[in-house]
């Protein structure tokens, strides 16, 4: 009876400790998943995140540096330089595999002591290089000393050890030694013995014991808050099943989207086309019960672009979204120029573009629109059925008038929506985009990037 206890206790801590960690990890994850790719010329990829966590080296087998996103705005040059440094020397060193490897280690001793402990010294340890080649490199002890306490300063640390960032151990020895330009001592031999006995009492001992013969203690496991402890990009957030009343506004520091099908909100988060959104049919062509209500604000005034980035992490939160990207070759139609050139010249006047607008003579007004406007606009009428890419290399924005659907003279905005619809919209487009525009639709193939939805709750969490 008495083993069969602790077996259960063993097998009990042992989950507890991998649950822990996959909830973090899940964490980590899903902000890389959100973060976008920044260009800094480094040998990894590099990428910004809205989360305020600390610079760190995500993954083992094509590891990922994460940025937060405003870092270069908080560090100097030679700080940022140097931070970017430390995060290097991790990834040519593998510490996020010798981590995750050390983590596997603890949820399977998760009762003795000294592996905890040793954990402690890997961190420390490893801090400890990566900031001695940061100084051989950099030569610069007071930079580095000062750029740490200001990422500190800013962003919390990484809950997983095995994203190597630039905060952990004891900041304050650290520094200390990082200002003093100290090396560290290297090991002799009798350090490796005592090393090695460590890692015999911490391995080989339990196991020659035997885990009926191990003390029970408590598990160590992360308090279920930790996984929320870095502020959440909207001050209040609402998301619900849709009541009716199709509203939506983006104001600064608030968003009202009433009555609306998550893969708008998918396309709107990540700056995408509707064509480029692949997933399970409720997402874009939602019925009623596929469709939800948003309102969310924040505590200051920002933009309207700011605020659809923010909606990324909002839908990872509330949906469980998950999804991966990837480049598929798809058949789109290329706008090109016809021959004859384009037929309008009128630039526009420097403000956005217009929706159509009825010129009264059967045809509509398209104001201030450049071509990657017009693409857009193709690219979603059902007459066209494809994806619409810019082949024209026209610059600027235009205004000009043009009756693309043969409307009669008195045709109103309905009248067009009635008539894209047509099933013959599709051959009258094609034949008049070159009369009027001087423009013309050729079938291509092109690679389209894709966000593919792996996984997405239809019932969001609740508020």
């Amino acid at each position: 009876m008495f083993p069969a206890i602790l077996i259960g206790v063993w097998v009990f801590g042992f989950v507890i400790a991998c649950i822990c960690w996959f909830r973090l990890w899940r964490r980590i994850r899903a902000i890389r998943r959100v973060a976008t790719p920044l260009s800094l010329n480094l040998a990894i990829e590099v990428f910004s995140s809205s989360a305020h966590l600390e610079p760190g080296v995500f993954g083992i087998h094509k590891p990922v540096l994460l940025l937060p996103a405003g870092i270069t705005a908080r560090l100097s040059p030679s700080q940022l330089e140097a931070v970017l440094a430390h995060e290097l020397c991790h990834v040519r060193r593998r510490d996020n595999l010798t981590a995750t490897i050390h983590m596997a280690v603890e949820a399977i001793f998760w009762f003795h002591p000294l592996v905890w402990w040793i954990r402690e010294r890997l961190v420390e340890e490893r801090e400890r290089a990566c900031d001695e080649d940061v100084l051989r490199v950099t030569g610069d002890p007071q930079v580095y000393a000062e750029g740490i306490p200001n990422v500190c300063r800013f962003y919390l640390e990484s809950p997983l050890v095995c994203v190597s960032g630039v905060t952990g151990s004891n900041l304050k020895k650290r520094i200390e030694t990082i200002m003093a330009n100290r090396t560290a001592v290297s090991l002799n031999f009798v350090r490796i013995l005592l090393l090695a006995a460590a890692a015999v009492a911490a391995i080989a001992g339990p196991i020659a014991i035997g885990i009926l013969y191990a003390l029970p203690s408590r598990a160590q496991a992360f308090p279920e808050t930790q996984a929320e402890t870095a502020p959440h990009a909207f001050d209040a957030a609402s998301v619900k099943p849709t009541q009716g009343g199709r509203t939506r506004s983006i104001e600064p520091g608030r968003i009202t989207y009433l009555d609306t099908a998550l893969g708008e909100f998918i396309t709107m988060a990540y700056g995408l086309k509707r064509y480029q959104v692949s997933g399970p049919d409720w997402i874009m062509n939602a019925d009623r019960s596929g469709r939800y209500d948003l309102v969310a604000t924040t505590g200051s005034p920002v933009s309207a672009d700011e605020i659809k980035r923010m909606l990324g992490p909002l839908l990872v939160e509330r949906f469980h979204l998950a999804f991966h990207r990837e480049t598929r070759e798809l058949p789109v139609f290329a706008l090109v120029v016809a021959k004859g050139g384009p037929k309008f010249k009128q630039p526009g006047d420097g403000g956005g573009a217009l929706p159509p607008t009825p010129d009264g003579t059967g045809g509509f007004s398209y104001k201030n629109w450049s071509m990657a406007t017009l693409v857009d606009w193709l690219s979603v009428l059902p007459s066209v059925g494809r994806p619409v890419i810019d082949r024209t290399g026209i610059e600027g924005r235009y205004s000009f008038n043009a009756n693309l659907f043969d409307l009669p003279k008195d045709a109103s905005p309905l009248d067009m929506k009635v008539a894209i619809g047509r099933s013959d919209a599709g051959d009258v487009l094609f034949s008049t985009l070159p009369e009027q525009l001087g423009l013309k639709l050729e079938s291509q193939k092109a690679p389209i990037e894709i966000l593919v939805v792996d996984h997405a709750d239809k019932v969001p969490v609740e508020n």
